[in-house]
């Protein structure tokens, strides 16, 4: 038995990975919406061998839908999300939105699949280097709490969309031509550079990524006092974040209780290759589900063996972004 889908955003560098996803992992759908702003309205898109048109993303949108997935946008999710739960749909939505209302459940299903049963019509999704971040150190600190986290990423270009994608694209043709970049997506040249994270400064300094991780994780973990400082960076890469962490236990731990802890965990593989010096990549971790833990090591300044670093990579659009919400739809059909 499948539900009806809707997806706001479809147009978007996450709406057309939903698609990929579901169409991979064979997401059972009775009929599917596709939504958009009224830019893309009459776009044909191709879906496992029909052809959709896209609709204009109203209040209206949702008659009979059970399930809307939105990655349109803060915004737009804050005007028709409750326009869809009204209509009777349940909201995974991808923004910002909702992430830290007490009302909204924040799920990662390899961590709180339970918090999915007490939604009240919206389940948001996490923020990307939050997803990506905290999927391999869940299976750590339920076995030996960490108190302590130090994160500091290394964020594609996908993260601020299709647009910021094509920008890297183009801005590596422009500068190799010998001619200036052009820069939109971006208020900085991304080729060839790195950059602190686009995203708006908060009064203490640190800027909106930052402060995300540190709340979201905080709400995902029910651990409010888990202590977390960010440092959250653009590369010029395309779609797979990174994230060099180092984390305070409890007790002690070594790495090989790591690499054995996270050997099993879901959504993990371990990529710890010292003898080759092979550790994850952006280009490992494009196009897949899992997170890439490698560079497994003890922290020496930390006494007593209770310190440990990690280094991931993920795949924004992926289990950033489309596949976490797509899990978080199956476990609801």
């Amino acid at each position: 038995m499948g539900c009806n889908l809707a997806i706001a955003g479809i147009t978007g560098a996450v709406g057309q990975e939903f698609l990929s996803i579901l169409e991979e992992r064979n997401f059972p759908f009775d009929s599917i919406k596709m939504l958009a702003s009224s830019r893309s309205k009459g776009k044909k898109i191709e879906f496992k061998g029909k052809t959709y048109t896209v609709e204009e993303l109203t209040n209206d949108s949702f008659d009979g839908v059970d399930i809307a997935l939105f990655s349109a946008g803060a915004s737009r999710s804050k005007e028709f999300g409750p326009a869809a739960v009204k209509a009777g749909a349940v909201v995974v939505d991808n923004s910002s939105a909702f992430r830290m209302d007490p009302e909204v459940p924040l799920v990662i299903p390899e961590i709180n699949p339970q918090e999915i049963a007490n939604n009240k019509g919206i389940i948001a999704n996490p923020n990307c280097s939050t997803i990506i971040g905290i999927v391999p150190i869940w299976p750590l600190h339920q076995v030996n709490p960490v108190k302590r986290m130090v994160v500091s990423t290394y964020q594609a270009a996908s993260g601020a969309g299709q647009s910021a994608m094509k920008e890297l694209e183009t801005q590596s043709q422009e500068i190799l031509d010998g001619k200036k970049p052009t820069c939109n997506a971006f208020p900085y040249q991304i080729a060839f550079n790195v950059f602190s994270h686009n995203s708006s400064m908060k009064p203490n300094g640190y800027n909106e990524e930052e402060m995300k991780m540190v709340n979201e994780t905080r709400k995902i973990f029910a651990c409010p006092e888990i202590m977390i400082t960010c440092t959250c960076i653009r590369i010029p890469v395309f779609r797979a974040h990174c994230e060099s962490i180092n984390l305070e236990f409890t007790n002690p731990i070594t790495p090989d209780q790591v690499r054995e802890l996270l050997s099993t965990a879901p959504g993990v593989t371990v990529m710890d290759d010292r003898e080759h010096n092979r550790f994850p990549m952006p280009i490992d971790a494009s196009g897949k589900d899992d997170v890439l833990v490698g560079r497994i090591r003890q922290d020496e300044s930390i006494a007593g063996n209770r310190g440990i670093n990690i280094w991931v990579a993920g795949d924004q659009l992926r289990k950033g972004a489309a596949l976490n919400a797509v899990q978080i739809a199956e476990k609801m059909v």
